[in-house]
C-alpha cells in the first residue's frame, strides 16, 4: 500500500514569475516533466497562472511524499485527523514563500500564500484509511532518511 497519486497546485499572479513556482513544484514531486502552467485571467480580468504538478504512478507518488522530509512528515502525521478526508486523500498545504526559499513548512489557509497538495492513498477493503496513512507516512520518513 501507499500513495495512488500526488498533486500540487500553486497560483501565481501575472506579476510573479510562474517559472519559479514551476521549479518548486517540480522539486516537490521529483520530476520537472510533471509540471504544467495554465495561463488565464482572474474573475476581475488580471492575468494569473495556475501551476500544477501531478505524479500518477504509484511508486513515484509514494517516493515523492518522502521529499517533504522527516520534520514535515512528522507534523503531517500529528495532524492527520484534520487532513485526511472521507475519500482517503491527505490534504497538505505548504507555505509558498518558504518553499520558494527552499524550506518546507506545513501551513494552514490564512495570511500567507500556500501551495496546495493532495495525496490519494491506496486503501483496500478491510483496511482503515488512518492506519494506511500512518504506515505510508512512516515509510516516507524512512525513505527520507536514506
Amino acid at each position: 500500500m501507499g500513495v495512488h497519486h500526488v498533486s500540487w497546485q500553486s497560483t501565481a499572479s501575472g506579476l510573479e514569475d510562474e517559472y519559479i513556482h514551476a521549479e518548486a513544484l517540480g522539486w516537490l514531486v521529483g520530476d520537472d516533466e510533471a509540471v504544467s502552467i495554465e495561463r488565464m485571467n482572474s474573475y476581475h480580468g488580471s492575468p494569473i497562472h495556475l501551476v500544477s504538478a501531478e505524479i500518477k504512478k504509484r511508486g513515484k507518488a509514494t517516493k515523492s511524499l518522502s521529499l517533504l522530509g522527516v520534520e514535515v512528515l512528522e507534523a503531517l502525521k500529528s495532524e492527520l485527523t484534520s487532513r485526511l478526508d472521507d475519500n482517503n486523500v491527505i490534504h497538505i498545504r505548504l507555505d509558498l514563500l518558504d518553499l520558494l526559499a527552499g524550506k518546507l513548512t506545513l501551513a494552514t489557509p490564512g495570511h500567507r500564500p500556500t501551495v496546495k497538495g493532495k495525496a490519494k492513498l491506496e486503501v483496500y477493503p478491510g483496511s482503515e484509511a488512518m492506519d494506511v496513512a500512518i504506515e505510508t507516512i512512516e515509510n516516507a520518513k524512512i525513505a527520507a532518511l536514506n
